[in-house]
Parts: C-alpha cells; structure tokens; sequence
C-alpha cells in the first residue's frame, strides 16, 4: 500500500462518544452488583476516587498527545520517555489488556442472546465477533458510527432511570423492598456496613468498571482536530463520571436497600423490575447485550491500532502496519479477531472460574499502562519543560497528583493480593510481564547481531 498512515475521519461527536462509551460498560451494568455487596453504599465513593483518580491521568495523556503531533498512541509517548522495553512491554499488554476484556464480552454476547433464543452461546458470539470484524474493516468512519449509537442507548437507559428515580423520591413511591428514599443509603448497617475491608475489596470490580476510559487517547490518530476534540472529551468525564456512574448509583440504592442486590444479577434489571416497568428484564437485558457488543467493538479498534504502532516502530511482525484501501489496518484486525475467538472458547470451557480471573488480569493490565502514562507525563515536565510551558491544555496539580494517583495504583494492587478471589490473577500476571521481557531481549539480540 502506497499509503500507510491512519485516516482522520473521526468528528467530534464520535470521540465524544467514545469517551462515553468507554466510561459506561459491562463493569457498570454487570459489576457494579458484586461491587455493591462488597462495600454497601460506600462504593459510591469507590467510584468517585477511581473516577477522579483517572480524570487526573487522562489530563497527563492529553499534555502528552497534544505536546507532540507525531503521537500516534501512548505506545509513541512510552518509548519516548521510558525507552523501547517500555513501549513494548506497555503497547503488548495494553494489547493483552482489550484482548482479554474482548474475550470477556464476546462470551457474554452469547450469553445474553440466550435469554431470546434456545442456541449454543458459541454461535452469537461468532457472529457477533465476525459482524464487528466486518464492520471494523470497512472504515474508521464506521467503527464511530458504531459506537456513536452503542453509546447512545447506555446514555439513554441511565438518563431514564435517573429520571424515574427522582420522580419516585420525590413521591415517596412504595416498592415490593420498601420506600424510595435517601434513607437507604444509611439506614441498613449504615454507609460503610462491611467496614474499610468491604470499601477496599470493591475496588478490584470499580478499576474494571473504568477500563477503556484512555481509549480517547488510541483514537488521537484517527480524529479529524485533536487540538480541540481531545481536550473536550477528557474536560467532560468528571461530569460523566458524576452523572454515570455516581448518579446512577445513587438513585439505584435510595430504590433498592444494598441488601437486596446480589453478585449474581444486574442491579439495573433488579431496578427496573422492581419499580413496575412492563418487559424490563428484556429491556435491560438488551441493553447489556450492546454494552457487551460495544466494549468488543472497542476492543477489536483498539487492538488493531495497538498492533498497528508497534508493526511502525518494529516491535511487532512488519504486516501489520499494511493498511487496506481504506486506511484501516486489516491484517492486525484479522490477527486480534482470531485470538479472540479462541479465547472465547477457552472461556466457554470454564465459564464460571474465566470471567473472573479475566477481568481481575485486565483491571491489573490496565493499572500499569495508566501507571507508564502517569509517569511518562513526570519525566515530560521534567526534561521537556519547554514544552510543558507552551501547553495550552497543562495537567492540573502535576506532578504532585501523579505520585498520588500512582500510590493509589499501589494500595489497590496490595489489595488484590490480600483478596482471596484475586490473589491467583494478580500472582499470574506477572507470567506475561516476564515473558515479554524475555522476548524484548531475545528480540533485542538478534537486532544487534
């Protein structure tokens, strides 16, 4: 292909939507009900420091993005602030970070399809891996639209409960639980009913609620002005964060006391269910089935491009950085597809057991690239001070706020440790971590020979 560099089609309303669509998903919708029985009415403030945590992060990502046109990823900014090994290591593991969250959602696709129709899970989750491949590999333009209205009806479904919500509050409204009010929120075992341990432990499920909320930046290349659509999505998700994710729980802990939600369902068709809504368990149902498409269509975009900034740097087989006439990078697209694919088989074979360790290693997978962020903006204000005073869109409270956020990361990681369902992902996580070291190196001394 004469030409080999990614097409700015991507409009404001699409990276705006995608920063949305990558702060509401499948953690949200499905998580949030194990969260809430972890920690009670305290997540709430979970949610509200991993929220501010990463707002704080996106700042650092975009002063970086916009310090440098020829940015085409973090990938670029690592390897120019921490060397090659770490935009290796970063760029493979943000790779392995959506592949597995991919693999996640694609088997929850399946899943869902089942509530309709009497099939093997397989067969939707293919079709729907091999709908999006299609899709992905059309124009960039597409994957935007895609998302566009993928957001659009999780926007919708919160908007409506929060609305709903409010009414019943001010009304008083009886429910089957008991009444719609504020009380809820402390009147059963208070706000913190688990003590801090319950508080801590739900922040394994908040971290993964939040992936894919840097996919604004993977999508720098490909927006038609970044110097003022990138600004503008990350200036708007603490407000999303609040509304979201803060909001919307609220509203579902004033309907439903913490101690009728369980682990096992969506507090979302919990809600619904419960307030008298005619089909709700099929509504919702639908909308976590496109929730669930969504963070697969997200996962199979940024992938793709992931592999596409590793194929220009070297760091990964020459083809695939081989764009299609469309500009699209079709051969790392293929390659992510395939891989997921057989994950997701794998993933049926332990149902039970994958999800969770899947989304523990990713949640641990994001962490460090948040982490490389966070301390490439560091290094940036100290050797590239001529470039931090030009900014026009400077990291507030940086770099101060780094080393919090960064110790943070670190209180979190101890909990999983400590944490007997998370502790096994967060011992083999850093199996993938050595192993591309190791590869680093091997790849490192054939170069020099």
């Amino acid at each position: 292909m004469s030409q080999q560099e990614l097409k700015r089609d991507l409009a404001n309303r699409h990276v705006q939507l995608i920063a949305i669509g990558g702060t509401i998903g499948t953690g949200l919708f499905l998580g949030s009900g194990k969260a809430i029985q972890l920690a009670g009415p305290s997540v709430i403030f979970a949610y509200l420091i991993v929220g501010i945590a990463l707002f704080f992060m996106m700042r650092a990502l975009g002063e970086l993005l916009l310090s440098n046109a020829g940015y085409e990823s973090f990938t670029d900014i690592a390897e120019d602030y921490l060397g090659p090994r770490a935009a290796f290591i970063t760029g493979w593991t943000y790779w392995f970070c959506w592949i597995m969250t991919a693999m996640a959602d694609v088997i929850a696709v399946g899943v869902y399809v089942q509530y309709w129709f009497d099939i093997p899970q397989w067969v939707p989750a293919i079709v729907c891996l091999l709908l999006l491949l299609g899709l992905n590999l059309l124009t960039v333009k597409l994957f935007g639209e895609l998302e566009f209205w993928f957001a659009l009806i999780k926007v919708i479904t919160i908007l409506v409960l929060i609305v709903i919500g409010v009414v019943l509050l001010v009304m008083g409204y009886q429910t089957d639980a008991g009444t719609v009010s504020l009380d809820n929120l402390w009147n059963h075992g208070g706000f913190f009913p688990n003590g801090m341990t319950g508080f801590l432990l739900s922040f394994q499920m908040v971290v993964f609620a939040f992936v894919g909320v840097e996919l604004v930046g993977v999508a720098a290349a490909e927006t038609s002005n970044p110097r003022k659509n990138i600004p503008s999505a990350i200036n708007k998700i603490p407000l999303r964060i609040l509304f979201f994710y803060v909001g919307a729980l609220i509203v579902l802990l004033c309907i439903n006391p913490w101690t009728q939600l369980n682990a096992a369902e969506s507090p979302f068709v919990k809600t619904f269910s419960i307030i008298g809504i005619p089909l709700a368990a099929g509504i919702i149902n639908f909308v976590v089935l496109t929730s669930a498409a969504s963070a697969c269509n997200s996962g199979l975009f940024s992938t793709s491009r992931i592999l596409f900034t590793l194929s220009k740097s070297e760091q990964a087989p020459r083809s695939f950085k081989k764009l299609t006439k469309n500009a699209v990078p079709g051969n790392a697209l293929w390659v992510s597809t395939v891989v997921v694919s057989v994950g997701a088989l794998l993933s049926k074979l332990i149902p039970e057991q994958a999800f969770g360790i899947v989304t523990t290693i990713s949640a641990i997978c994001f962490i460090w690239v948040w982490s490389v962020i966070l301390i490439s903006h560091i290094k940036y204000r100290k050797t590239r001070s001529n470039l931090h005073k030009k900014s026009t869109f400077k990291a507030p409270f940086a770099p101060f706020i780094n080393y919090v956020v960064l110790a943070l990361f670190g209180l979190i990681l101890i909990v999983l440790l400590v944490a007997e369902a998370t502790r096994p992902a967060l011992l083999l996580t850093p199996i993938w971590f050595i192993l591309l070291w190791i590869l680093y190196r091997s790849k490192s001394q054939r170069t020099a020979k």
